[in-house]
């Protein structure tokens, strides 16, 4: 990914240090269909600007199946539509779009969307955006271990070899350089992760507003970046 370039540095918003960015945030996004219908992708523009490197954002859980028909057509629908209606802006303005999550009961219509996104979007540097469809938490780990449990069994790899570093290269985002978020937002006042990157979640810093996604902007990404930037982060170790 891109570093900082002189002109994004100087025109951080005043309170915010380059060295202290985070390289990767994630996003629940509540009430998100509102906002999507309304703003489309724009606002992933203002973190591409402020040298964020990567964007992940839980746009449709696997809990969401349960809900009625019509409200997860309509879901599914808009997201096809906004992806299509963005392309051009966001691979023009050199970003990597990435699907994870379990694609098995997605409509061929979108799926088809998907893989015309990704392919035209592979090379962009400049923001990786991580859109998280019919995904969980408890999913991205089950599927992780079903995989080696097949190289286990296809004789490719030995049960004493099984480690941190394996499963973590079975987990769906693999697809990027920098796998753990620095800083999760959740929006509307839930104090809960939601079956979210459980894995990648544990030494995220996380950060809860008041507002709904539509309503959360510009302003609510600073503030949340001056809140990752004043804590210090040990990853478990003591305070030196």
């Amino acid at each position: 990914m891109a570093p900082f370039t002189a002109a994004e540095e100087e025109n951080l918003p005043e309170g915010l240090q380059p060295e202290l960015m985070p390289k990767h945030v994630a996003v629940i996004m509540d009430r998100n269909g509102r906002w999507a219908k309304n703003k489309g992708l724009q606002p992933w523009d203002a973190l591409r600007q402020m040298g964020i490197q990567v964007l992940t954002v839980f746009a449709f859980s696997t809990d969401n199946w349960i809900r009625p028909k019509i409200e997860i057509d309509f879901l599914l629908n808009l997201f096809e539509r906004t992806l299509k209606s963005e392309l051009e802006t966001l691979a023009k303005n050199n970003v990597r779009i990435s699907i994870i999550g379990d694609s098995s009961k997605l409509p061929k219509s979108l799926l088809k969307v998907i893989n015309e996104v990704e392919e035209v979007t592979k090379n962009n540097t400049r923001l990786q955006l991580i859109v998280a469809v019919g995904y969980s938490g408890k999913y991205d780990v089950l599927q992780a271990c079903r995989g080696i449990a097949q190289r286990v069994k296809d004789g490719e790899i030995e049960v004493e070899e099984i480690d941190e570093r394996l499963i973590e290269q079975e987990l769906e985002t693999n697809c990027t350089e920098f796998p753990y978020p620095d800083l999760l937002i959740r929006t509307s006042g839930e104090l809960r992760v939601s079956n979210f990157l459980l894995w990648q979640l544990a030494y995220t810093e996380l950060f809860f507003a008041q507002e709904l996604w539509p309503d959360f902007g510009r302003s609510g990404f600073i503030e949340a970046l001056m809140s990752f930037q004043q804590r210090q982060r040990r990853f478990g170790g003591r305070k030196s």
